[in-house]
C-alpha cells in the first residue's frame, strides 16, 4: 500500500464502519420491537400467556445456534459474505413477520430473524480486518451502541406504529432499514479473503440434535399447562427431549469438532458460570415476560391497563440500565473480582423480584424493579464472561464464551416459558385475566431461582473462576 493509497483506503473502511453502524441500528430496532407489543399481539392472533412466551424467546434460541456457525463460516468463507447472506435471512424473517397471519407464520418470521444475533459478533470481525487496531477498538464499541440505541428506538416506536398503523407495519419499516443498510454494507465494505477451510468441518449432527432439544424443551414448557389433563402426551414429549439430550451428549463426546465441548464444561471453570448464568438469566426472563404482562393486566385491583406505547416508555428505563451494565460490569470485574461482582449481581436481583411480589400497586414499583433487574442481570453476565474468557487457554475463548451463550439461551428460554406457563395456569376457563396470585408466584420463584446462585457464587475465587 503507498502513501497516497493509504488515505483513500482508510476513508472507505470508515465508510464501511459507518454503514455497519447503521445496520446495527436498524437490527436493534427489528429484534426489540416484539417485547413492549407483546400483549397486544397475544390479543390479536388469540394467543395463551405461555404461546406469547415462545414468542418472545425463540428468535434468541435461533441467535444461540447461529452464532457459533457464524464465526466459524466467516473464517472459511469471507466475514462480508457470510455477513451480507445472514442479513438477507434477516430480512427475509422480518418480511415474514410482517405479513403473518397466525402465531405459526409469525414465529417463523422469528425463528428466521435471529439470524441477526450471530450477524452482530460477524461484524465485529470484519472491522478489525480493514481497520487499524486503535480505530478498530472505537469501531467496535460504536458499533455495539448503536446496536444498543437501535433496540431502545425499536422499544420506543414499535408501541404507536401498532397502535396507528398495525402490527405489520411494525416489524415492516425496520426491515426495510435492515434491506437498505445491508445494501450499504455490500457497497461499501471491501471483501475480505476467506480462510482457510478447517480440517474437521461444522458439526452438523451436534447443531441438530441440539435444535431438537430446544425445540422439544420450549414446547414441552409450553404446552404443558394445557396438557395436565392429558398425562401420555406430556410424558412422550419428555422422552423425546430425552431422547434428543442423549443422542447430542452421545454426538459431542466423538465429533472430532464439537459444537459445544463437554470435556470443557466438566472443568469448574466452565460448569460454575454455566451454572451461574442459567438460573441468572432464568429469573431475569421471568421477569422480562411477567412485567409487561402485569403492565397490561386490567384485574381487580391489580394491573394498569397499559397500551403498547405506554409499556414502551415504561420499560425504557430498564433498557437503559442494561446498557449501562456492560461497562459498568467490567469495571468492576477489574477492580472487585469476578465473585464480588456477581454475588451482588445476585443478590440485587433476587431483592428487586421478591420486593415485586410483595409490593406491584404503582407504575414505577415496575419501573424501578426492572431496571434494577436488568443492571443485576448486566453485571453478573459481563463479570462471567469476562472471567470466563480470562480463564482458559487462548484458543479456548471461543468455546468457552460459546458456552456461556448456549446456557444463556436456556436459561431463557425455561424462564420465559415457566413464566407462560404460570399465567395460562393462573387464568380462569372463559377469563383472558390471570390471577394476582400467578404473577405473585412468578416474582416469588424467579427470585428463589436467583438466590440459589449464591450457592455457587461462594465457591469462586475472588478474581477468576476456579
Amino acid at each position: 500500500m503507498t502513501a497516497t493509497q493509504a488515505p483513500s483506503v482508510v476513508a472507505r473502511g470508515k465508510a464501511a464502519v459507518g454503514a455497519l453502524g447503521l445496520l446495527a441500528l436498524s437490527t436493534g430496532a427489528l429484534e426489540s420491537v416484539v417485547t413492549p407489543t407483546l400483549p397486544l399481539l397475544q390479543r390479536e392472533l388469540d394467543m395463551s400467556p405461555a404461546e406469547g412466551a415462545l414468542l418472545s424467546i425463540v428468535l434468541l434460541v435461533t441467535g444461540a445456534l447461529v452464532t457459533p456457525l457464524a464465526g466459524r463460516f466467516g473464517d472459511r468463507y469471507g466475514g462480508k459474505r457470510v455477513l451480507v447472506r445472514l442479513m438477507a435471512v434477516v430480512c427475509a424473517g422480518g418480511l415474514v413477520s410482517a405479513l403473518a397471519p397466525n402465531l405459526p407464520v409469525l414465529l417463523l418470521g422469528q425463528v428466521l430473524q435471529g439470524a441477526m444475533v450471530g450477524a452482530l459478533p460477524l461484524s465485529f470481525v470484519v472491522v478489525r480486518a480493514h481497520l487499524p487496531a486503535g480505530e478498530s477498538k472505537v469501531a467496535i464499541g460504536t458499533v455495539g451502541g448503536l446496536f444498543v440505541g437501535g433496540g431502545m428506538v425499536g422499544m420506543l416506536s414499535a408501541g404507536p406504529v401498532a397502535e396507528q398503523l398495525s402490527r405489520h407495519w411494525m416489524f415492516a419499516l425496520p426491515t426495510i432499514a435492515v434491506a437498505g443498510a445491508t445494501l450499504l454494507v455490500n457497497r461499501l465494505m471491501p471483501d475480505d479473503p476467506p480462510g482457510r477451510p478447517g480440517d474437521a468441518g461444522t458439526d452438523w449432527p451436534g447443531l441438530l440434535l441440539l435444535s431438537g432439544t430446544l425445540v422439544t424443551l420450549m414446547l414441552t414448557l409450553a404446552l404443558a399447562p394445557g396438557l395436565a389433563s392429558q398425562p401420555l402426551v406430556l410424558c412422550a414429549l419428555v422422552v423425546i427431549l430425552a431422547a434428543f439430550v442423549t443422542g447430542w451428549v452421545a454426538v459431542e463426546r466423538r465429533a472430532a469438532a464439537p459444537m459445544i465441548d463437554l470435556r470443557m464444561l466438566a472443568r469448574p471453570a466452565m460448569w460454575k458460570p454455566c451454572v451461574l448464568t442459567f438460573v441468572i438469566c432464568a429469573g431475569t426472563s421471568m421477569a422480562v415476560y411477567l412485567v409487561p404482562q402485569l403492565f397490561d393486566e386490567t384485574g381487580d385491583g391489580y394491573g394498569f391497563g397499559a397500551g403498547a406505547t405506554e409499556i414502551g416508555f415504561y420499560l425504557l428505563p430498564g433498557a437503559v440500565a442494561a446498557s449501562l451494565a456492560g461497562p459498568l460490569g467490567g469495571i468492576g470485574d477489574r477492580r472487585f473480582g469476578s465473585r464480588a461482582v456477581v454475588t451482588a449481581g445476585v443478590v440485587l436481583m433476587a431483592a428487586s423480584l421478591l420486593t415485586l411480589a410483595a409490593v406491584h400497586t404503582e407504575v414505577w414499583h415496575l419501573v424501578v424493579g426492572k431496571a434494577l433487574i436488568a443492571l443485576a442481570n448486566g453485571l453478573c453476565v459481563t463479570a462471567m464472561m469476562t472471567s470466563t474468557a480470562t480463564s482458559v487457554d487462548r484458543g479456548d475463548t471461543g468455546i468457552a464464551t460459546g458456552l456461556i451463550l448456549v446456557t444463556r439461551v436456556l436459561g431463557y428460554a425455561v424462564g420465559g416459558q415457566l413464566g407462560g406457563a404460570l399465567l395460562t395456569a393462573g387464568t380462569p376457563p372463559g377469563s383472558d385475566v390471570a390471577a394476582e396470585s400467578a404473577y405473585v408466584t412468578g416474582f416469588v420463584l424467579a427470585g428463589a431461582v436467583t438466590a440459589s446462585a449464591l450457592l455457587v457464587t461462594r465457591t469462586l475465587r475472588k478474581g477468576v473462576n476456579g
